[in-house]
């Protein structure tokens, strides 16, 4: 065993010892399954790391950007310059998901009509 499994153990064994883990929430029910199966089998564990680190795939992150531009785009009126760049950076976004096979941000024309005509 190496020294800092022997530590870890060792902190856990005193830890119980002195009841910490006594009253902890949901204590004594077992722990929530995780669907992993679309995760490859060898993948699973670098899969919970990076996800419980924060990480998110590319089309996620695409994503996450497409719906900050959209509420940029309601705070414009349509005679800001940068309104047209945001829209293009949108189609752009789109576009790379489409490629990706990956759903887009839909907005809809009749939405855009509308912030076309805010003043």
């Amino acid at each position: 065993m190496l020294l800092l499994d022997l530590l870890a153990e060792q902190n856990i064994e005193r830890a119980l010892a002195e009841g910490v883990f006594e009253h902890l929430e949901g204590a004594g029910r077992p722990l929530p399954d995780e669907d992993l199966s679309f995760v490859p089998a060898d993948q699973r564990a670098a899969y919970r790391v990076l996800r419980n680190s924060g990480y998110l795939p590319p089309e996620l992150e695409k994503h996450r950007e497409a719906v900050a531009l959209a509420s940029q785009l309601t705070s414009l009126a349509s005679t800001d310059a940068g309104r047209a760049s945001l829209l293009a950076r949108l189609t752009r976004i789109n576009l790379w998901l489409a490629e990706a096979g990956k759903p887009q941000l839909a907005i809809l024309p009749e939405y855009l009509d509308a912030l076309a005509r805010k003043p």
